[in-house]
């Protein structure tokens, strides 16, 4: 299963990465093969090189929506997960900017009601944080709850995307 609206037209062969910073600190985004495959918090380089398509769009698309003016991402994602890690990431996509669902939100959303945890193992395993918006998840009573960030990347995360609606 694929994230919808993603789609690999990239042509860009062998890994790259790349740093770039923004408010929440360095980020460091990796890309293979034409696609964007992790965005990670702090500078986490391997020494690989940098400077693809796929790279310059993803750091541009990311300035946009740190500007507040992209609310959605068109840079093309491979995301490696197993089939239920792929349900989860794509049901993030579909929470709107600015809005939240719970971990049971998205559970009862992918057919397995009671998969709570397991849908928060999924989020922690996204591999890019940001465009797949798992900092859009909270807890059942509201509460912010763990994010590879830190909670208070999510937390900046989630009041820049209300105040910019």
């Amino acid at each position: 299963m694929s994230i919808p609206g993603r789609s690999l037209h990239c042509k860009a062969m062998g890994n790259y990465e790349r740093l770039i910073e923004s408010p929440v600190g360095p980020l460091t985004l990796r890309a293979e093969d034409g696609a964007l495959t992790a965005i990670l918090f702090g500078d986490m380089r391997k020494g690989l090189p940098g400077g693809t398509r796929v790279l310059e769009q993803a750091a541009a698309e990311l300035a946009e929506y740190f500007e507040g003016s992209r609310r959605e991402f068109t840079v093309p994602v491979r995301l490696t997960g197993t089939d239920f890690q792929q349900e989860v990431w794509a049901a993030l996509c579909e929470i709107p900017y600015g809005a939240t669902a719970t971990y049971g939100d998205i559970a009862r959303r992918v057919g397995r009601p009671r998969a709570c945890r397991a849908v928060g193992m999924a989020n922690h395993r996204n591999p890019v944080p940001i465009i797949v918006p798992c900092h859009r998840v909270i807890g059942s009573g509201g509460a912010l709850t763990g994010y590879g960030g830190g909670l208070a990347v999510k937390s900046y995360l989630l009041a820049w995307e209300k105040e910019n609606l």
